[in-house]
């Protein structure tokens, strides 16, 4: 046969097809996450009868808001190759800085909610603040304002209260209204959910909103990826990396007034440790420490496994001194897992 009469065969160009599916989806950050939720969904529904229970569910749920709410920031401010150690602590200074400002100014407790959130506000500046100017390891920063903070805590708590814990504030103006707006509940069905469960979610629409439809996000993902790089195309560097530290002290202080409006007290002490959860979560869901890659919905994801999991060993009735070994093992193999798909996902492209 000819060339000429040769049959011809219309081979379309690969790079002008669409990504398939399951070529999208082993593209995405949280894959790994969403695999280990389900597994450990499974696993404890069937070695703890009580785990599908409503009120189960309510518990489960409670918990991974209250790791939640620092996550999706927290995860934000590792896509965008940076982490703080200051979180949990941050929370605590929130709590304590709206009830001890409300109770010595006997002022209304919304007067203290207000200026918790300027002074919380004012860490996270701090922290990107200092980092961007001297150019020093985000470990070294948050872990200076890491102790600061808790010698502040305990210190301003001690000085103005003389004892550990705030005084209550319960029976003053405006604590109804701020605890429903922060620590309230409602009933959806048989299924009774905090409303740190709405500011959970709501959180993580807006963080993926802007990861995924705005110039901001583009700007993490840049700054993440390399920051010399990124500036260098016209990313505003120092700024976003402020901005994600002060989303990460909103967060602490929603965190804090939930804290503070749930116990009427706070003691000075508390949230110490509670960043390396924060930070589990965000690695759970697919975040890199290297930076430059992971998903809000990622965080929500590993905060929902450790809900699972703190509560799942509770209605197992097995010795809760375990739970740290699960979590460090999920760890690791939620690392591992997400190592392998992101390979199999760059190696598909």
């Amino acid at each position: 046969m000819s060339a000429s009469t040769a049959p011809v065969h219309d081979e379309p160009d690969e790079r002008l097809l669409g990504r398939g599916p399951l070529r999208k989806l082993m593209g995405r950050p949280e894959l790994g996450s969403v695999v280990g939720a389900v597994a450990v969904f499974v696993f404890f529904s069937v070695v703890a009868s009580s785990f599908l229970q409503a009120s189960s569910l309510s518990t489960v749920l409670y918990a991974s808001s209250t790791i939640g709410i620092m996550a999706v920031p927290v995860a934000l401010l590792m896509i965008g190759g940076e982490f703080d150690l200051s979180t949990g602590v941050m929370v605590t200074s929130s709590a304590l800085i709206s009830s001890m400002f409300s109770y010595q100014m006997t002022a209304n407790v919304w007067a203290g909610v207000g200026v918790s959130l300027l002074v919380t506000l004012a860490f996270g500046f701090f922290n990107g603040y200092m980092l961007t100017r001297t150019k020093l390891p985000s470990f070294i920063i948050t872990l200076g304002t890491f102790l600061m903070l808790t010698g502040l805590n305990l210190g301003f708590t001690k000085l103005i209260s003389g004892t550990v814990s705030t005084k209550t504030i319960g029976d003053m103006e405006g604590f109804d209204s701020a605890k429903a707006l922060f620590a309230s509940h409602l009933s959806i069905g048989d299924v009774d959910l905090q409303v740190t469960v709405l500011w959970w979610l709501g959180l993580v629409a807006l963080a993926t909103w802007v990861l995924l439809r705005t110039r901001v996000g583009n700007w993490i993902f840049a700054v993440g990826g390399g920051a010399d790089a990124a500036r260098a195309v016209g990313v505003p560097v120092n700024k976003t990396k402020i901005g994600l530290y002060m989303a990460v002290a909103f967060a602490a202080w929603i965190s804090g007034q939930h804290l503070l409006l749930s116990y009427d007290v706070v003691q000075s002490g508390e949230g110490v440790g509670n960043e390396f959860l924060y930070i589990i979560a965000a690695v759970i869901g697919g975040c890199l420490m290297t930076g430059g890659y992971g998903s809000a919905i990622g965080s929500a994801v590993g905060a929902l496994i450790f809900g699972m999991t703190s509560k799942g060993i509770v209605y197992a009735q097995w010795n809760p001194d375990w739970f740290k070994f699960f979590l460090g093992a999920m760890l690791l193999l939620a690392t591992l897992l997400n190592a392998w798909v992101r390979k199999r996902a760059e190696a598909s492209k």
